[in-house]
């Protein structure tokens, strides 16, 4: 500590009254329910949640509210055992100024890494939210193929798209693949790539913090983990942004997948610093 303002900054109640003002925010309500909902069995756990979760994490610089809240439905999302807290997060993307078209291009983009199940559940999940915020009232998003589009061109769309985000990195992958399941990386650039990273409604840097947030809170998915760390960098990302994106799933899958999260973000950094010096 240097200063004044340093002490005062880590005190407990300041951390608290930090974090009460972004939960509010985040809520939409002077009175967030966790509050109240654990006011009778576990109220230290309550400020604990205001306190660590928000005044402290929350309130880091390196996201916006916004790119916090998208890459919390995300990961809650694809991890599918948090449902309340998920309703909760969807709420608070609306509150914090996402659009239902970003929440629902979000959770399309979930089922790449977590599967179908898990975007279905995130949906129906987010109906029940829209039909409930003010905030929501627009139309479904639609991004409907071009007339004749064959699959030879999602493949090349697919093919563009991989080479802008993941560069060599995603290359690899496929090239991995050529002599156990072609097939499986045919349908990765045809899907994952052509179709779902190449709708509207998110743009690429958005796209890649959520992954970054999903990969982390699975926690069995490193070497995607990587791939899409370079993906983020290579679309406008920072360092800080990856490593921000990282701790805040420290509240949503625990301190052990966020360790292991920034130990392939250690790797991947020093590994393109290496190359960057070498070039």
């Amino acid at each position: 500590m240097n200063s004044a303002t340093d002490t005062v900054s880590t005190t407990p109640d300041n951390r608290y009254e930090r974090g009460l003002a972004v939960l509010r925010q985040v809520a939409g309500t002077d009175r967030p329910a966790v509050l109240e909902s654990l006011a009778d069995i576990a109220p230290d756990l309550a400020r604990y949640t205001v306190e660590f979760g928000y005044g402290d994490i929350y309130s880091r610089p390196g996201l916006t509210l916004r790119e916090r809240q998208l890459a919390n439905v995300a990961a809650l999302a694809a991890i599918g055992h948090a449902a309340p807290q998920l309703r909760f997060h969807l709420t608070g993307a609306l509150n914090v100024g996402c659009t239902r078209r970003e929440i629902v291009e979000t959770l399309i983009h979930v089922c790449v890494y977590a599967g179908f199940p898990a975007t279905l559940n995130g949906l129906t999940a987010a109906r029940e939210v829209f039909e409930t915020h003010p905030a929501a009232a627009e139309a479904a998003p639609v991004d409907a193929p071009a007339p004749g589009e064959t699959t030879a061109d999602r493949y090349r769309r697919g093919l563009t798209a991989l080479t802008e985000i993941d560069g060599h990195a995603g290359e690899q992958v496929i090239a991995s693949l050529r002599d156990i399941a072609p097939d499986l990386g045919r349908y990765l650039l045809e899907f994952a790539f052509g179709d779902v990273y190449s709708r509207t409604g998110l743009d690429l840097k958005t796209r890649e913090l959520a992954t970054i947030a999903m990969c982390t809170a699975l926690g069995t998915a490193a070497p995607q983990l990587a791939v899409h760390i370079h993906g983020l960098l290579n679309v406008g990302g920072t360092e800080e942004e990856v490593v921000e994106t990282i701790t805040q799933m420290v509240g949503y899958a625990g301190f052990p997948a966020a360790l292991n999260g920034i130990t392939v973000a250690r790797a991947v950094f020093a590994e393109r610093a290496e190359a960057g010096a070498q070039g």
